[in-house]
């Protein structure tokens, strides 16, 4: 006979056991762990201990990221308030820079503005040509992973060379790009395709609302 007709026949009379009850008491199977002979009740109890354990585990799991999302959104809100209270673009870019590094520990920050109303001088204001452009507007997303484009590497001066991931942020109005926030790691796997992009999508839109209400 073969498991498969045993569990068949198992499935198909589950008073079986009801029925034989004194055969239940001194069956016995392999312990998952030692090996050592044990009762079925007992190994079910193991099952069930290890099942609440993974329940316990996943449970902890919500809970830390329930947590660190919390300690993320307070930070979002202290950079909104930071910029909101930003009187010059000179102010938006140091906020910028100083919150991404003391709350988000990003150590490389990089701005590029184009369409402005204003004329202002600066390396954010250089022209960017139509591939920055083009990529900036086919962005559905935050872009994170490996450095993709060499004029934006270009940004951030001599760190470039160690920089071994970014997170592209487009900044738009009306879903129109007039800008581009630019963010670099020396940690390959600090910005990775797979990672959420909901914060860093705020924090896109923080920093297109502060410049749009300073350069219109």
């Amino acid at each position: 006979m073969k498991p498969e007709d045993v569990a068949a026949y198992l499935q198909q009379f589950p008073d079986f056991f009801d029925r034989n009850v004194d055969l239940l008491a001194h069956m016995t199977v392999p312990h998952p762990d030692t090996g050592r002979a044990i009762s079925l009740s007992e190994r079910q109890m193991h099952a069930l201990r290890a099942k609440i354990a993974q329940l316990e585990h996943k449970f902890a799991e919500l809970i830390r990221f329930g947590e660190e999302n919390d300690e993320i959104g307070e930070k979002v809100h202290r950079m909104c308030l930071a910029l909101m209270s930003a009187e010059n673009f000179d102010d938006i870019l140091q906020l910028t820079m100083t919150h991404l590094l003391d709350d988000f520990s990003v150590p490389h920050v990089a701005l590029r503005i184009w369409n402005s109303v204003l004329t202002k001088e600066g390396d954010e204001f250089a022209p960017v040509s139509e591939a920055v452009s083009f990529l900036a507007g086919d962005l559905q997303r935050p872009y994170c992973g490996t450095p993709c484009n060499d004029e934006v590497m270009g940004w951030f001066g001599e760190s470039a060379d160690a920089i071994r991931s970014i997170c592209l942020v487009p900044l738009s109005r009306e879903n129109a790009p007039f800008g581009l926030l630019a963010m670099g790691s020396e940690e390959p796997e600090r910005f990775y395709p797979e990672m959420g992009t909901l914060y860093v999508r705020r924090i896109g839109d923080l920093v297109g609302a502060a410049v749009l209400a300073e350069l219109g």
